[in-house]
């Protein structure tokens, strides 16, 4: 297993996110079998496991804490996340804090991280109301967290703002970056930005979700690595940024779990040709929006949307529809959504690239009405949390 310095500690560069566990028919965890992907794991050099408040309805730090109990607790690093992202009427740091030490059986967290700072929820994350900073600080102080960072899905310019307010405490970043978002969702730019702020980088969706198991064309890559599966090179990719410290993937049966760590064996990050080959196959299944983002239909546009940003989102949307991206539209007032558009046509006078920008907001519109509002999601989480 290929190893990570982070400070004082040796990281796996493969680490077990546990938001996807299998599960049995009735939809619970199967918990044996995540008990034996928790020891092939450790016996292969895994040391790293990732869970959060939310993950399978609150189950997800039970069952790994379970499962990591046999081991000493010196031989593995634990991962959580303060759920602050979640639409609540009142966000109460401590009690979730306790309430997770006690679910995971554990008396600190190695990594302890602000879960999804977001258009939406960095104000929540800054405001003094609640203090949560400010908490996690002083856990931190009092040795019941190790390293504290946070995770997120948000746009450069919020990740700016919140770093610029308490960067200076903020020990790693966990943002989605894989070969397809290096351009979809401006992770290049997400990198860059933290590269250069000095903090390092942790991965979430290198594979997508399963979207980037098999490509369109594959056959070009397997005839440049023969002994490489398509998946392989999700994680070559990301091997060839040297601020990626910690990548995790949400295994869900032994098969995964085996394959990834056969990857892990060895470094071999892709080469200039065959970085170029992954991207120009990335932009095959990308959403064929063609926008710049030159902004001129922008100051042409009477209700002032921002539909660089709508167009970029739809993008997304038609690749995977996610609850992570729609969020972004629902952080927006109500008149600055994709549903706002009256079909003037002043934008698309302005588009050099002859954008049908009214057909795709309302393209938009009605991919959002088939995914599952935030807000509707954070209830059931609630309730979820209530009963564990």
């Amino acid at each position: 297993m290929i190893r990570n310095d982070f400070q004082d500690k040796s990281l796996s560069r493969l680490g077990f996110g546990t938001m996807r566990l299998p599960t049995k028919a009735d939809g619970q965890i199967d918990e044996a079998q995540v008990q034996e992907m928790v020891d092939y794991a450790m016996a292969h050099g895994v040391n790293y496991f990732d869970t959060a408040y939310p993950y399978h309805e609150g189950l997800s730090e039970t069952v790994i804490g379970r499962c990591l109990s046999k081991y000493p607790r010196e031989s593995f690093f634990l991962a959580t996340k303060y759920p602050g992202h979640q639409i609540a009427e009142r966000y109460d740091p401590a009690e979730v804090f306790e309430k997770q030490l006690k679910k995971c059986g554990v008396d600190y967290f190695d990594f302890y991280l602000l879960h999804n700072i977001y258009e939406k929820s960095i104000d929540v994350y800054l405001d003094p109301q609640w203090g949560i900073v400010e908490y996690f600080l002083e856990q931190k102080r009092l040795g019941r967290i190790k390293h504290l960072g946070f995770s997120t899905h948000a746009r450069l310019d919020t990740m700016e703002r919140f770093l610029d307010a308490v960067g200076e405490h903020m020990e790693f970043c966990q943002i989605q970056l894989n070969y397809l978002d290096w351009t979809l969702q401006k992770a290049r730019s997400k990198y860059d930005m933290l590269t250069r702020r000095g903090i390092p980088v942790w991965v979430m969706e290198p594979v997508r979700g399963g979207k980037l198991v098999s490509l369109p064309g594959e056959k070009s890559l397997h005839a440049m690595r023969p002994d490489e599966k398509t998946v392989a090179w999700a994680f070559r990719f990301l091997q060839g940024l040297p601020n990626c410290k910690m990548i995790l993937s949400g295994m869900s049966n032994m098969a995964q779990m085996v394959e990834n760590i056969k990857t892990f064996e060895e470094e071999k990050p892709l080469n200039r040709e065959e970085t170029a080959l992954i991207l120009a196959m990335a932009d095959t299944i990308k959403g064929n929006i063609p926008c710049t983002a030159c902004r001129y239909c922008c100051d042409s546009c009477p209700q002032g949307l921002d539909i660089p940003v709508l167009l970029n989102i739809c993008n997304d949307l038609k690749v995977q529809e996610t609850f992570n991206v729609s969020m972004a539209v629902e952080a927006m007032p109500e008149e600055k959504r994709p549903q706002a558009c009256i079909a003037c046509g002043k934008c698309m006078k302005m588009c050099p690239q002859n954008i049908q920008i009214p057909k795709h907001m309302q393209e938009l519109t009605e991919i959002m009405k088939r995914i599952p509002s935030w807000e509707v999601i954070c209830r059931q989480r609630a309730e979820a949390a209530k009963r564990t």
